[in-house]
């Protein structure tokens, strides 16, 4: 299968910057897409950035301008950078990975643990 594992999470002021990061493992030709989500206390987890095998990209809207989705192939890790962050970007960030239509895994998803971020006024 794939293993998906995300870093980069910490304590940052209003302002400041993170990069995250989504080593990704095991059966990695089975990833095409590739995503970020989050989920803040108490609310549904839902999608913060996207990016295809053709390196096209997606935003949330709260998020466009500010949060760079990247992937290194070779390195096979997905990142997210994050710059000027707000308070209201304190959450767990997880990486989300669907199986491509041509893996026998065809399907299934494929998710890390998650990383935290919160982020201070």
């Amino acid at each position: 299968q794939v293993r998906l594992v995300e870093s980069g999470g910490n304590l940052v002021q209003a302002g400041g910057s993170l990069r995250l990061s989504c080593a990704v493992s095991g059966d990695t030709n089975c990833i095409s897409a590739m995503g970020w989500y989050r989920q803040a206390p108490g609310k549904e987890r839902h999608l913060v950035a996207a990016i295809r095998n053709d390196g096209s990209t997606d935003y949330v809207d709260s998020v466009k301008g500010r949060f760079t989705i990247s992937r290194d192939t070779a390195k096979n890790t997905l990142y997210l950078q994050m710059d000027t962050l707000r308070p209201e970007d304190t959450a767990v960030y997880y990486c989300k990975a669907p199986a491509d239509r041509l893996c026998i895994y065809y399907g299934m998803d494929f998710w890390g643990n998650g990383t935290l971020v919160a982020v201070s006024s």
